[in-house]
């Protein structure tokens, strides 16, 4: 027999662990939050935190029939698309300095030079990793994570459980911002990315010149201290770059989280 103080308890944690869906989703989308290195009962005690905040004393509202019915398969798999649309749309503006690094590697020959990404666990060439690193920094220094719980919170006021899924214009929206990863990679690249392809034209009218030069033994060295220079100088401008693609996918995400 339970006791009458604890009657509601168990309806109580129910609508407490249905609440944490949305939050669990998003964070394991999100970039820092969902990295290997980080421990899933962290990930687990953040999400009921959130959760509980967001829904408050009331807790989410659970539907009339039981989760193994069709609408608790809606109220579970809305909870679910919309906490992972707005971490993936913050994740979609992080990994613009992948594709950064990427280009850059090839570019400075260094294509082949790889270390383990933490927040993947594969593995990325060392500019990536650099830049991954800086992406990281930045946006903590931005206060990013906490404007991504901000707009889990948020969400709860227009995205009610039970009423969660986004619209198609959301979803839309989603994807067009994420075809334009590429572009924000590049625009991230470009300082250094056109400079070394200056250097390249300039190694080919050598080579042209001189044949007997061989463009192997001095075209590899010159492109990696170029490359190395440029990096150091063109930094402050390359951070500028990676903060508006992730406030680019912050802003998607408040778009994901209002409804619209």
């Amino acid at each position: 027999m339970i006791a009458p103080a604890f009657a509601g308890a168990e309806d109580q944690l129910w609508q407490w662990a249905m609440a944490m869906i949305r939050p669990g989703a998003a964070l394991i989308a999100a970039p820092i939050f969902g990295a290997a290195q980080v421990p899933l009962q962290l990930r687990i005690i953040l999400a009921l935190m959130i959760g509980i905040a967001a829904t408050g004393p009331a807790g989410a509202v659970m539907p009339a029939e039981t989760l193994a019915s069709f609408a608790g398969f809606l109220f579970l798999a809305g909870e679910v698309v919309v906490g992972v649309a707005i971490g993936f749309a913050l994740q979609i503006g992080f990994s613009a300095a992948f594709v950064a690094g990427e280009t850059l590697s090839n570019a400075m020959g260094l294509g082949f030079a790889s270390m383990n990404d933490p927040q993947s666990g594969a593995s990325t060439p060392v500019v990536g990793q650099f830049l991954s690193i800086l992406a990281t920094l930045l946006l903590l220094a931005m206060d990013g994570h906490l404007m991504l719980i901000s707009i889990i919170v948020d969400s709860y006021r227009t995205l009610p459980p039970g009423h969660a899924f986004p619209g198609f214009a959301a979803i839309d929206d989603l994807v067009r911002f994420g075809g334009s990863l590429f572009s924000l990679g590049l625009l991230i690249a470009m300082p250094v990315g056109a400079s070394l392809i200056l250097i390249q034209i300039v190694m080919a009218m050598l080579a042209r010149s001189a044949p007997a030069l061989n463009l192997f033994a001095v075209g590899l060295p010159v492109a990696l201290l170029s490359g190395l220079i440029l990096l150091a100088v063109a930094a402050p401008v390359m951070a500028d770059g990676v903060m508006h693609a992730m406030a680019d996918g912050l802003d998607q995400s408040r778009l994901i989280a209002g409804g619209r």
